[in-house]
């Protein structure tokens, strides 16, 4: 069922989303050659925890059989798209670095909210560069088109051919979701076009977080474990932001 959210409840998740990006920028800040993972990982929970807040994804389970993940942010690198748990591997020059954090604040009965960013480590080649920038432009395309009345395959067109038209391929296995009362919430969100996906029509009060996943090379991708890579092996970015349907367009709440 997809909700919809109160004014008084978008505030707050706004109030919640504003911490979430000033968190995921200062630990931005330490992210270089020779830092380990879950040396980030660590400054997320400690300034999640002082702010407020308490990591969503730290020992989230989508079913009740599952592994507990174990880390407050997601920190993949180069191949590995998404949910990879932080760890000993030092950055190196040349990697990209994605960064998926997650926050329920207030700590208790709180919102969720959600985000993600790809970044340099160090120097990377300019082809590498323009994947992270058409990525980011892609989200950018993708929020454009929220607005009452519209629908969800607006987004996800606005993503795809703009991907596409760029020489890169748009994920199919993974999409974008609604959040705020939960982690992870109706609708899904494709970043493609696809009939078998239910399309919706936006409504004002719709909390949606938007998240293009592109690949360099093929869109499929596999699971490692936790963590979900390329099929190929060529690199992958991701980007996302958690977003209000309003009467008249949109409101990013993850913004500092």
């Amino acid at each position: 069922m997809v909700t919809i959210k109160k004014p008084e409840e978008i505030a707050t998740i706004r109030k919640g989303g504003k911490i979430l990006a000033e968190v995921l920028n200062e630990i931005i800040k330490i992210s270089k050659p020779g830092v380990t993972t879950i040396k980030i990982d660590q400054l997320a929970e400690k300034l999640i925890t002082e702010k407020g807040g308490i990591p969503s994804f730290k020992n989230y389970r989508s079913h009740s059989g599952e592994t507990p993940f174990p880390s407050t942010i997601c920190a993949s690198v180069n191949e590995q798209l998404v949910h990879t748990p932080a760890s000993n591997y030092k950055l190196q020059d040349g990697d990209i670095l994605t960064i998926d954090i997650g926050m329920k604040y207030p700590a208790k009965d709180g919102f969720f909210t959600d985000m993600a960013i790809t970044i340099p480590i160090g120097n990377i080649p300019s082809e590498t560069q323009k994947l992270i920038e058409v990525t980011k432009e892609s989200l950018n395309k993708g929020i454009s088109q929220i607005k009452e009345g519209n629908k969800l395959s607006d987004i996800s067109r606005a993503i795809q051919d703009y991907v596409e038209g760029q020489g890169f391929s748009v994920v199919r296995q993974l999409v974008g979701h609604g959040v705020g009362y939960e982690v992870h919430e109706d609708p899904r969100i494709p970043n493609y076009v696809d009939s078998k996906y239910q399309d919706l029509v936006l409504k004002a009060g719709m909390v949606l977080a938007i998240e293009p996943m592109v690949n360099v090379g093929n869109p499929a991708v596999k699971s490692d474990g936790w963590t979900i890579v390329t099929d190929d092996g060529k690199l992958c970015a991701h980007f996302e932001h958690t977003v209000a349907v309003t009467k008249d367009g949109f409101k990013i709440l993850t913004l500092p």
